[in-house]
């Protein structure tokens, strides 16, 4: 059996053969396999089917079937998803700044892929798809590491992936899948330093947390979202409502789904009675603090783990705040620094909020689900930066690059 490490070193090779590729040969590849899935997505989707049945036979809950699972739909969405990295940029070759030095050296930094990447990720198979496609458009080798509830699905769009490759004459172990699911597969993947050049984890807090204190590889932590919506005291109640719901209630599988709701006590009546209904009418169960139960008896008492919690359930917490001070300095205790978002029709209160909340993606009168590489006319993207380092937020191509000097010269020595 290809140990995780040979997987390794056979994407380290093929990544040097990648980055000197025309982006042309690249998007042709990308339409491979763009008609490539939508062409064979009964076999993937039959491959997924047995996914989800092993799944619920395993007791996932229904939050974690959701994230695992594929539908004619949202085939559809990934393959438009692919084609649309065709028509955006490619980042690499793209020359940043030049100059001359006065002993006549001519520099210039120039955009080029990382190298091998790894994804060590969880149960969406739309990931081995997204990560795979990123990072061939941004000239990367890449991979892929899934977990057990999606290895049909992973298998068989990885397959897919490979044969398109291949066919448009690129290397195919551009794009490797590891199938041994272990523990040890991960753990051999962190302490691939020298082989593997970035890796990145995309799941829960676990995993993220294992990932981050164990790997020697450089990480991107990427992902776990305790969103917050703050109602603040001067909100719309319209617009307070269907940001609330829409923000937690769209897709609560999802990282950029709200968690928290803060509410300023200058508004909590009526404003929390009519929010909290819409939430319960949807099947939300809320937890709050004593405030916030005593205008809405019905929630479920709400503790310290329930403040720094990602559900991705229909589960959020909530809190009655003083004012913006308490809402700004709630979300610094309990924020993973993903997405926060303030609705208000205070000017200084939302110019406030935007410039002392930390967090990678920060919204005045608009949801948390915005903060998406599509949204933000990135293309696919390979995951939420919730660090600072090198890139932050929705990651696109141009945060699968690196630089490089080029250095012209005429004979100089110093």
């Amino acid at each position: 059996m290809t140990t995780t490490e040979e997987l390794g070193r056979r994407v380290k090779t093929a990544s040097r053969q990648l980055a000197a590729l025309p982006s042309g040969k690249k998007d042709e590849a990308l339409a491979a396999i763009a008609g490539a899935l939508w062409a064979r997505r009964e076999e993937i989707l039959a491959a997924n089917a047995a996914d989800i049945a092993a799944g619920r036979e395993a007791g996932l809950r229904e939050g974690l079937i959701d994230r695992l699972t594929l539908t004619e739909e949202r085939m559809r969405g990934i393959c438009e998803s692919v084609r649309k990295l065709i028509a955006l940029e490619d980042p690499t070759g793209v020359i940043e700044s030049g100059s001359v030095r006065p002993n006549g050296l001519r520099i210039e930094k120039v955009r080029v892929p990382i190298g091998a990447v790894g994804i060590i990720f969880e149960s969406r198979p739309n990931v081995t798809v997204d990560g795979a496609t990123l990072c061939l458009k941004s000239g990367n080798a890449v991979l892929l590491r899934g977990g057990k509830e999606a290895i049909r699905s992973n298998r068989a769009l990885a397959a897919v992936m490979r044969e398109a490759i291949a066919s448009c004459g690129l290397p195919e172990d551009c794009v490797l899948l590891v199938e041994d699911t272990s523990r040890e597969s991960a753990n051999e993947m962190m302490k691939m330093q020298g082989v593997l050049d970035l890796l990145i984890p995309r799941g829960g807090a676990g995993l993220i947390a294992a990932v981050v204190q164990n790997a020697t590889v450089p990480v991107i932590e990427t992902g776990v979202g305790n969103c917050h919506i703050y109602l603040e005291r001067t909100a719309d109640p319209d617009m307070a409502e269907q940001i609330t719901v829409n923000a937690k209630t769209s897709r609560v599988s999802v990282c950029n789904a709200a968690e928290s709701l803060l509410i300023d006590e200058g508004c909590a009546q009526p404003l929390l009675p009519r929010v909290a209904k819409a939430l319960m009418d949807r099947g939300v169960t809320l937890r709050g603090c004593p405030k916030a139960r005593a205008i809405v008896p019905e929630m479920e008492p709400a503790d310290e783990e329930d403040y720094g919690k990602e559900y991705l359930d229909y589960i959020m917490s909530v809190k009655v705040v003083s004012g913006l001070d308490e809402a700004i300095a709630h979300i610094a205790r309990y924020s993973t620094g993903h997405s926060e978002a303030i609705v208000t029709r205070d000017y200084g209160a939302a110019e406030r909020f935007l410039n002392e909340v930390d967090a990678a993606a920060v919204y005045v009168n608009a949801s948390t689900r915005f903060t998406d590489g599509g949204e933000f006319g990135l293309g696919a993207e390979i995951g939420i930066s919730t660090q600072k380092l090198h890139a932050r937020g929705p990651m696109g191509l141009a945060a699968l690059t690196t630089c490089k000097y080029k250095v012209y010269g005429s004979g100089q020595i110093r």
